[in-house]
């Protein structure tokens, strides 16, 4: 058993919360909206106010913070955490950032006499009824010690693995995102050429569904398009979708960090252009079946960020 504090507390950060209070952890909540840390109060973790209340509540033993938020407030926030952690503390970053702002961030906090861990985090608002993907980057012995915590966060079948120096968790949580860049649109495409194509009124919810019976396109993507498609049965056309797709920045972080190593990746590319593209008005049923992707896996509003 562990005590934790979970900063951010967000779609997933509250699966989180969730997932370790009911695997008996010590779990001290903490979120910009008091009416979040209300929430996950309520369900009897801790609830802590104010970054000073988070660490007094550890009272004196190795403060261990989990920062689930958006990448481009980490700076400000491990600057915030810094001037009050004490000593050997762990600072663990879960959300998507880069790699390469990891490896700095890393150094910057070692400097102040604490730890920071990556651990690029997957399952979207499945973590916590399947378990989540960790892949965890950073100092061995402080992996061990939150190891307990990451062995809760994978039941019933998710898994983590530590890959080694800090950012590495980061790398692969990046490559990984980029690879659902391409599955997706290679998806969505697909299922914009059964609605378009040669046949009309082909059954798109039939022909994702024989493909999900052990064909060689069998996915979890492939089943969450079905479900997309279902939900929108009397919508065929998917019509109040804009079909506005929003990247993350993983992918964008990938083919930066693939150009520097001379490696061509012209499918993760296309699809990442045609996320670029929608963004300027060049949306079609595909970029609306990408939209509802997202929604299923990661609970992302359908029509804006």
């Amino acid at each position: 058993m562990a005590k934790i504090a979970i900063v951010g507390l967000g779609k997933m950060g509250k699966q989180i919360a969730r997932k370790l209070y009911e695997d008996k952890h010590i779990v001290i909540v903490h979120n910009r909206s008091k009416n979040s840390v209300d929430e996950m109060s309520a369900l009897g973790m801790i609830p802590a106010y104010t970054r000073e209340e988070v660490v007094k509540l550890f009272n004196g033993e190795q403060v261990i913070l989990w920062i689930m938020i958006p990448s481009e407030s980490v700076d400000q926030e491990l600057n915030e955490w810094l001037k009050l952690v004490p000593k050997n503390s762990i600072l663990i970053d879960g959300g998507n950032s880069d790699f390469r702002l990891t490896k700095k961030r890393a150094e910057m906090v070692a400097k102040n006499d604490s730890i920071l861990m990556d651990i690029g985090t997957s399952g979207g608002v499945w973590g916590y009824e399947n378990g989540f993907s960790m892949m965890v980057g950073g100092d061995e012995e402080s992996f061990k010690k939150i190891e307990p915590i990451l062995k809760s966060l994978e039941k019933p079948s998710g898994a983590y693995h530590h890959f080694g120096e800090s950012g590495s968790g980061h790398y692969v949580k990046m490559v990984h995102n980029a690879i659902e860049y391409g599955m997706m649109e290679s998806l969505a495409e697909g299922y914009r050429l059964l609605k378009e194509g040669s046949y009309k009124n082909l059954d798109l919810i039939f022909a994702g569904e024989v493909w999900q019976h052990h064909s060689v396109i069998t996915s979890w993507l492939n089943e969450l398009t079905v479900n997309a498609l279902k939900a929108e049965k009397e919508n065929p056309e998917l019509e109040n979708v804009e079909g506005v797709v929003v990247e993350s920045g993983e992918a964008r972080f990938a083919l930066e960090t693939a150009k520097d190593l001379k490696i061509e990746m012209p499918s993760i590319q296309s699809a990442f252009d045609v996320r670029i593209a929608s963004q300027k008005g060049k949306v079609n049923f595909a970029t609306k079946l990408l939209a509802l992707m997202r929604n299923q896996f990661g609970g992302h509003k359908i029509n804006g960020k």
